[in-house]
């Protein structure tokens, strides 16, 4: 009996872990493969845990912003170029996908078309991993990157979801304020467990 509540609480542990900007997994249907270059595994994670896509994109943008993916918008505002439309380096932020409080930041690693873009994110299937030059597809109307779909590596097929699209942050293109940092009376330590979905 206690060596079963240790895997729940395990388990718990895990799934908070990860909760703090995965997506579900979509339905999939049958999209024509994505034009481009070849498709890669996922990578492997650099440290211990599974990885969160705030952590990720920090580390590989220059958007220097601290807290959860769907705060980033806002923070970003005075600090860094806002705008609507991808470019190589900036920061793709989706909001609002599983509730108010939820969102995803991915790098945009390049741009294939009008309607396409490659990004590079951490734990979009809620598995903590890497993808990597992993495509994803404007569907708004307007041709506007409003609205999105992201391709699964894991599954090779668009997902039949689409996911509201707050902006993109950066790269800057000059316009770039020094780094957010922490507040200096802020504890390192709660700033890693909120990015890690572990506050409440």
């Amino acid at each position: 009996m206690r060596r079963g509540g240790g895997k729940i609480a395990a388990l718990a542990f895990t799934a908070a872990g990860l909760a703090g900007c995965a997506s579900d997994r979509a339905a999939y249907e049958g999209f024509p493969a994505a034009p481009g270059t070849e498709l890669q595994a996922p990578g492997p994670s650099a440290q211990a845990g599974p990885l969160e896509c705030v952590p990720y994109a920090r580390e590989h943008s220059l958007v220097k912003l601290y807290g959860d993916a769907w705060t980033w918008w806002a923070k970003a505002s005075g600090k860094f170029s806002r705008g609507s439309t991808p470019e190589a380096g900036s920061v793709l932020v989706l909001t609002g996908y599983a509730g108010p409080e939820r969102g995803h930041v991915a790098v945009v690693r390049s741009l294939i078309s009008s309607r396409e873009i490659r990004v590079d994110h951490a734990n979009w299937l809620g598995d903590g991993a890497i993808y990597v030059d992993d495509p994803v597809a404007d569907v708004s109307t307007a041709n506007d990157w409003s609205m999105v779909r992201v391709w699964n590596i894991k599954t090779g097929g668009w997902g039949t979801r689409t996911y509201p699209v707050q902006g993109f942050i950066g790269p800057g293109n000059g316009q770039i304020t020094p780094p957010e940092t922490p507040d200096e009376n802020a504890d390192p330590a709660r700033i890693a467990r909120a990015e890690l979905g572990l506050l409440k």
